[in-house]
């Protein structure tokens, strides 16, 4: 009998495997699992228990897993050093795993290195996902939980237990956000007591105020750790004017950010340094002079080399000029996007997902070289993208026409781009905010009006 397994490997890690056949022991469960999986190293599995809850229980007998499918979890050795498959989620410079080292990658993949790096374009998960504590504290909370649910009684919180879990919540939450507004960090308090209402703070209040205040120092605090142990990312939030820099000299004079920004810094890529990241931008520049330029690599490159360049902008301040003879490709069109635009855009196509329909069913595609009744047919109201045949190999697809389909006709092409026309249409025909609009919308209007 097949056996479908979900494992959490580590708080940043989970995956999903399925056994042909379930093991025979516990021993052959954790062999198969590190061939799966390619760990190293010795931990135990805990897996949870459907007759409590879901409750964590140390699996010691085979057959005490739940049939067809269940849930693990690996408690690595303290004194073990495991070595975990590199991910595009893992951080080995600031890593949340306090009991595992993730060994360096055989093979070097740069943009899903680069993208670890990049953070700020996460987007901040709802609900917060609360990590796995530590097995004491874990157990702790699960009895208090149980006494909470029978008698309302609140667990009286020790030091060492905050302690565990602040730590704890401060490195899952740096790990998507370095710096969480009042919003994000109130929404992760609000989760911990949801999740464990044994910490529900007593009064009248949302019982979660408390804990909001602790994660925010808290993380200020792991903030603080991290910028002394090197991390540029916060560090260079840290500097002020006249403070020296490890030369001796206080050449260095940031602008100070405004409120909710941040002088953002990211580490260089793994495997990656100051040195070999000029190196990569000399490649670059070289790939620039060239007639017949290969976008994919200038692509490649630019991710690559996103923190030295973003080092230079922020610690340098260099002039527009410099900034074109070092980094020419950074002023080529598919380089600069307009961002109003590009937010327009996936607004537009997030919408169906949204009222959780099918989003091919409105965004059409097809090649200029299909029937584009093919496309159509079926189609009652839909927005057809066309795109170019034949592709470069270093080249990306571009768009030959936008289009608007209404009952299998295309009754309107050519568009210059898909958000600023939808606005306009929404804005002036559905919800007629204003009497005057382009030609183009008062035809649509009207063909609109014909069809019906």
């Amino acid at each position: 009998m097949a056996l479908l397994l979900r494992v959490h490997v580590s708080p940043k890690l989970i995956r999903k495997i399925q056994l042909s056949t379930v093991p025979e022991s516990v021993k052959q469960l954790q062999d198969e699992l590190q061939a799966k999986l390619g760990l190293e190293g010795d931990f135990a599995i805990q897996y949870e228990d459907p007759d409590f809850g879901n409750a964590l229980c140390n699996l010691m007998d085979i057959n005490d897993l739940p049939a067809g499918r269940a849930v693990l979890h690996l408690i690595w050795e303290e004194n073990t050093s495991a070595s975990l498959p590199q991910t595009p989620s893992d951080h080995s410079a600031i890593s949340s795993i306090d009991t595992a080292s993730v060994s360096s990658a055989s093979s070097f993949s740069p943009s899903s290195s680069t993208q670890t790096y990049m953070r700020s374009t996460s987007q901040w998960p709802n609900p917060f996902p609360i990590p796995t504590f530590s097995y004491d504290v874990e157990l702790k909370l699960r009895k208090s939980n149980e006494v909470y649910e029978k008698a309302g009684a609140n667990l009286s919180v020790t030091r060492d237990i905050k302690m565990e879990i602040l730590d704890k919540l401060a490195q899952e939450m740096f790990a998507i956000k370095a710096y969480p507004d009042k919003n994000e960090i109130t929404s992760v308090a609000q989760e911990l007591v949801s999740k464990h209402p044994c910490l529900k703070e007593p009064g009248n209040g949302t019982g979660y105020d408390g804990w909001a205040t602790s994660i925010k120092f808290k993380l200020g605090n792991y903030r603080s750790k991290l910028s002394q142990a090197g991390c540029s990312e916060v560090a260079v939030n840290r500097k002020r004017r006249g403070e020296e820099d490890d030369s001796g000299s206080n050449r260095l004079s940031l602008k100070k950010p405004k409120r909710g920004e941040v002088n953002f810094i990211p580490d260089a890529p793994e495997n990656y340094n100051d040195e070999s990241l000029e190196n990569e931008r000399c490649i670059l520049e070289d790939e620039m002079k060239k007639r017949d330029k290969n976008m994919a690599l200038i692509t490649q490159k630019m991710d690559i080399t996103f923190s030295l360049r973003r080092k230079e902008v922020v610690e340098m301040q260099p002039l527009v000029k410099e900034m074109q003879l070092r980094w020419p490709a950074l002023f080529l069109k598919e380089q600069v996007s307009n961002i109003v635009q590009h937010r327009r855009t996936i607004s537009l196509e997030g919408l169906p997902i949204f009222v959780r329909n099918d989003e091919t069913k409105l965004f059409l595609t097809c090649l200029d070289t299909d029937p584009v009744e093919r496309a159509t047919r079926g189609v009652t109201v839909g927005i057809l993208t066309v795109l170019e045949d034949y592709v470069g190999p270093n080249s990306q697809s571009t768009v030959v026409n936008t289009a608007i389909v209404l009952e299998e006709d295309i009754i309107l092409d050519d568009l210059p781009d898909l958000p600023t026309y939808t606005f306009e249409a929404v804005q002036h025909i559905f919800m007629e905010l204003t009497s005057t609009c382009s030609q183009r919308i008062r035809s649509f209007k009207t063909k609109l009006l014909t069809k019906v």
